[in-house]
């Protein structure tokens, strides 16, 4: 600015036009940066759709280190990565440990050195598919991926032997057949299940498919759901025939009846169960709470937010919904979950509450009768949930023509086909068989299961869909089990296949051999589990048994329970009654015995 003007023609207030409009925007400036927030070392509070899980980060982070995958997502979000991760895939790249983790917040997985490929694990409400879909999926694993599918304890399908440049393309496919992939994965909310009867259950209180299916869209439409600092279950099951094993969820929500002179009105309702993970030897446990089922979704929803909040982000083995369960108790969790809903939830004394009925531990194989007169659902058996896209294709064909066009999934490996007429059950049947698949199963091999394992996943320490179908082979070849028996194989410490809750239940190990420090495929064998009304987590009865040896210790384990039981009891009963050390006793007794027979 020029100087001022000292003689004759000098303004009467000392300032040309020029230098008062220098000034006036100079005043103006300096206000608005008084008006700005003053800079004192706080970050700004975040705002936006992620933002309660930025506060929460926030907030771990200046009480310790974060989690290095909380710190690949504050770094770049998986959601808003699929263009660049698309864009790589295509190239041929293979993904980086964080790109890997982001890449199954969209469904796939990468499983090197196992295979140098692509998993794809699906997301479908309920289990429930329409015969279309079923079949437009199986095109897509022959076109993009190995040619097969597995169904998976949550009731959904996997996809194997994806190539990196297939993966984004499978994705794409799903979306156009309305089926989707996202939070499939990492540290979302899984696939959404319910009682594969549900609809058509002669013996269901709760048809669970609009509360499933209501929460998997809400999950979709509500960013805020992707937010958690680990994985999360929750699973509907409206008391039918078929368990859905909703006691091993971080939510389940059990339908019962409430008793007249309740203070409450009496009908149906969901009871609230929360921080099951029985991979960690904990199940559901009962809050008290019951829900009206048309307010599922809003609890359910103000559940996860509190987790969000709270959930640890520094320690991973300790994020699960169980630590925080554990740490805050669950008067204080659930006062938490009613400041956020605003209200509080309805308690009730459990005597108001009916028993539930037991479930039919073989109702998901084979040919049952409907609520819907003359009609029927046919369980269809298949090895270690396997089968190809020629098997699918079949399966859907037989939904569309005979069926009532749904296939429906469970969380025992296998599926259904429903509302088949009774004029027509033999037809379908025949077509079943046709395809290589079965309707008829064994009281062992109805109750095996076994995660993906060593075939398919780095985690795994042994081949457990293998050494499943071995057991079943070996011990059917020389015993007839008269009753249901659980068998589950899991790979790893993850527990996807539930060892804790099989009568006979196997973990994978690398079992030490000779004297150079070599390892071999095994297990270590646990008993006694059990789920629902029957829940128990089971023991430890032997460490580091070879694979190869596995089919004999099983025979042998019931053998002695069907030759020393007593009338009726149930293998878990008997092997819980004995306790580990007396039952490995007495089948290494009754093995030998039946050694020196031979």
């Amino acid at each position: 600015m020029s100087a001022l003007p000292t003689g004759p023609g000098r303004p009467p207030d000392g300032f040309f036009p020029e230098q008062q409009r220098w000034l006036e925007g100079f005043v103006s400036g300096a206000a608005a940066i008084r008006a700005l927030p003053q800079q004192s070392g706080t970050p700004p509070e975040p705002t936006g759709p992620d933002s309660e899980a930025d506060k929460a980060r926030s907030r771990a982070a200046a009480g310790g280190k974060l989690s290095e995958q909380e710190r690949w997502k504050a770094a770049d979000n998986p959601l808003d990565a699929y263009p660049r991760l698309r864009r790589e895939a295509l190239a041929g790249a293979k993904p980086k440990p964080d790109d890997n983790f982001r890449w199954r917040y969209h469904g796939l997985f990468h499983v090197a050195p196992t295979q140098d490929s692509y998993m794809c694990r699906l997301r479908i409400a309920n289990g429930i598919l329409k015969h279309w879909q079923f079949a437009a999926i199986a095109d897509a694993a022959e076109a993009h991926g190995g040619g097969y599918s597995h169904v998976t304890t949550r009731a959904n399908l996997q996809i194997r032997e994806i190539s990196p440049q297939n993966g984004p393309a499978l994705l794409e496919t799903l979306v156009d057949i309305g089926v989707a992939a996202r939070g499939s994965g990492a540290d979302n909310i899984r696939n959404v299940t319910g009682s594969a009867t549900a609809g058509i259950d002669p013996h269901e209180l709760l048809d669970t498919r609009p509360h499933a299916r209501a929460w998997q869209h809400h999950i979709f439409n509500c960013r805020a759901m992707f937010g958690l600092p680990r994985k999360f279950n929750v699973a509907f099951d409206g008391a039918g025939s078929i368990a859905t094993l909703e006691d091993t969820n971080d939510i389940g929500f059990q339908a019962v009846e409430v008793l007249a002179g309740a203070p409450v009105e009496a009908g149906i309702w969901y009871r609230l169960t929360l921080g099951g993970i029985t991979g960690h030897k904990d199940f559901a446990r009962d809050t008290g709470l019951v829900v009206r089922p048309e307010e599922a979704t809003r609890i359910a929803d103000a559940i996860v937010r509190v987790f969000i909040a709270h959930g640890d982000r520094t320690n991973r083995n300790k994020a699960r919904l169980k630590y925080l369960l554990d740490a805050w108790g669950f008067p204080k969790f659930l006062e938490e979950v009613e400041t956020v809903l605003g209200e509080r939830l309805t308690r009730l004394d459990p005597a108001f509450v009916a028993a539930r009925p037991a479930y039919d531990r073989l109702a998901h194989i084979g040919v049952h009768r409907q609520r819907q007169a003359g009609l029927n659902w046919i369980g269809v058996a298949l090895p270690a949930g396997r089968m190809t896209s020629g098997q699918m294709r079949t399966l859907a064909r037989i939904a569309a023509e005979i069926g009532d066009g749904d296939i429906r999934l469970t969380v025992w490996q296998n599926l259904l086909i429903s509302g088949v007429p009774d004029a027509r059950v033999e037809e379908a049947t025949g077509r079943i068989l046709a395809a290589g698949l079965a309707v008829t199963a064994s009281n062992l091999r109805a109750g095996l299961v076994a995660c993906t394992g060593s075939r398919g996943c780095r985690f795994a320490a042994a081949d457990t869909k293998g050494h499943a179908l071995a057991i079943a082979d070996y011990v059917e070849a020389r015993l007839a089990v008269d009753e249901p028996v659980n068998i589950h194989l899991t790979g790893c410490h993850n527990s996807c296949a539930q060892h804790y809750i099989g009568d006979i239940g196997l973990i994978g190990a690398r079992v030490p051999v000779g004297e150079e420090g070599d390892t071999v495929e095994g297990y270590h064998l646990h008993v006694g589990g059990g789920f629902g009304t029957d829940a128990a987590v089971a023991r430890l009865l032997c460490e580091n048994v070879r694979g190869e040896e596995v089919p004999q210790r099983v025979e042998a384990l019931l053998r002695a329970w069907m030759s020393r039981r007593n009338a009726s009891e149930s293998f878990a009963a008997f092997a819980r009654r004995l306790g580990p050390e007396v039952l490995k006793g007495l089948a290494e007794e009754v093995s030998m015995l039946r050694e020196a027979a031979e």
